[in-house]
């Protein structure tokens, strides 16, 4: 089964692509999606639209993972990128993918044991269970196999994440 895991974003979407066979977890490409600043947002929001496609369209997960949105001190922020999060998830509901959300606590739980890590601690256990010869970078990419690798590992509760 090939899982998707999506660090959602405007200027960086963080992507993870993973294999699950049985209990084994093999990544096969994780990295970002970029948009630059100063760019009009419907143009960036078209690049992520089309970027996502090819991605998903290459790898042709089974199921795809999100994580959700936490608070932003700046409203501005928050609306962009709930609206880059929007067309991140449309890209795979136009490709029929169940979609599945989580809680950056629960990533952090299901990945280090402990749901308040901090980044340099989800890095490492990310190397260390995929067995990467280096830290995953950048973080928005570390994120994105997180986020995969929590939707590998919920698979027996996988119901109760479905967005709805």
């Amino acid at each position: 089964m090939i899982l998707l895991g999506i660090d959602p974003g405007l200027a960086l979407v963080g992507y993870g692509v993973i294999r699950m066979d049985g209990g084994k977890i093999t990544p096969l490409e994780y990295g970002c999606i970029e948009t630059l600043a100063g760019t009009p947002l419907p143009e960036r929001l078209g690049m992520i639209d089309r970027e996502m496609g090819k991605l998903i369209d290459e790898y042709k997960p089974d199921q795809m993972a999100f994580e959700e949105l936490f608070y932003y001190r700046n409203k501005t922020t928050i609306i962009s990128v709930a609206q880059a999060r929007g067309v991140e998830i449309l890209a795979g509901v136009k490709r029929g993918l169940p979609i599945y959300e989580f809680t950056p606590p629960q990533i952090k739980q299901a990945i280090t044991g402990y749901g308040r890590a901090d980044k340099l601690q989800i890095q490492r256990s990310i190397q260390a269970l995929l067995g990467l010869t280096e830290l995953p970078k950048p973080d928005d990419a570390a994120d994105g196999l997180a986020v995969a690798m929590t939707l590998a590992f919920s698979q027996r509760f996988r119901e109760d994440y479905r967005m709805e």
